[in-house]
């Protein structure tokens, strides 16, 4: 399946959400406890006069997952089609919007506010790659000052800079690219992996072994993806194992694939597994300090 349009063309931005907004909850991925409170973001979405909307398929379940291929496919594109919908959150983790992308799912000429991250990393990516507007990595959960930030974001309102340590110094400007790595990994060679060129690239992930970090970059760097990079910037890489002597560390490994590209590089950014996760949205031009490790948006 080839993208009806891409981001060298993309559509302009989403307006922003109101009083009134309708945002509609979707589970691409694995199945979810039928118990699963989701109280706090209904109260969340009721503070700002958002309408969310909670349908029983979050709670279906096929296998690992929340309906087959097929029936999840049907529930992103009737969100999606619906002119009434302002807004999607990506509900549930494990795995399983890849699969959703496999089975044709086809992005509507639109753009449209989607929150998610991990494995809705998958969506979030091929949405930018088409140039649709509106996908943020970010969660639902988390503080009060986080979800303001998002919610700040939604609202199309400036957000404070974000901080982390500046590795390589040199300042760069470019549409900002957030993914889970190993999700991005593996929709490479695919039509919704996104154009990297002049991008300001930030990465996470979580559980995966040094090593393993270690394959999956080399594999970017032999790809020629990381070539014409903007600037690269590392998230939260949590995992928790033993290093035997002679092992990288996860800060060793990240800093020796990433360090050499020759661009800014700024890592422990405050986003991706774990807390805090900070909102950022794809496709907005973005500014990073490789001297003050500061990532800051500038639209």
């Amino acid at each position: 399946m080839t993208p009806a349009f891409n981001a060298s063309t993309p559509l302009a931005a989403p307006t922003p959400l109101r009083d009134g907004s309708r945002i509609r909850a979707v589970n691409t991925g694995t199945w979810i406890d039928p118990q699963a409170d989701f109280s706090l973001l209904v109260e969340r979405c009721k503070a700002q006069g958002w309408l969310l909307e909670l349908p029983p398929s979050l709670h279906r379940q096929w296998q690992w997952f929340s309906g087959t291929d097929a029936q999840r496919r049907t529930e992103l594109e009737d969100a999606w089609r619906d002119p009434h919908v302002d807004g999607i959150v990506y509900i549930g983790s494990g795995w399983g919007g890849a699969r959703v992308l496999e089975d044709g799912f086809h992005f509507p000429r639109r753009s449209l506010w989607s929150l998610g991250f991990s494995d809705s990393s998958a969506l979030l990516l091929a949405q930018w790659a088409v140039g649709s507007r509106g996908a943020i990595h970010g969660s639902i959960t988390g503080s009060d000052e986080q979800w303001q930030r998002t919610v700040d974001l939604l609202s199309c309102q400036s957000v404070a800079p974000i901080s982390g340590i500046g590795v390589i110094p040199g300042i760069a400007v470019g549409p900002l690219v957030v993914t889970n790595l190993t999700v991005a990994t593996h929709l490479i060679g695919t039509p919704w992996f996104p154009d990297l060129r002049g991008a300001v690239l930030v990465l996470e992930d979580v559980g995966e072994a040094p090593y393993r970090v270690d394959r999956m970059l080399t594999q970017w760097r032999s790809a020629g993806l990381l070539r014409d990079v903007a600037a690269v910037a590392t998230g939260r890489f949590s995992w928790k194992g033993e290093i035997v002597p002679g092992d990288f560390s996860m800060v060793g490994i990240l800093e020796e694939r990433l360090s050499s590209l020759g661009v800014p590089l700024v890592s422990d950014l405050p986003v991706g597994h774990g807390q805090p996760n900070l909102a950022l949205p794809l496709g907005a031009i973005a500014r990073l300090d490789g001297r003050n490790g500061s990532l800051m948006l500038l639209s």
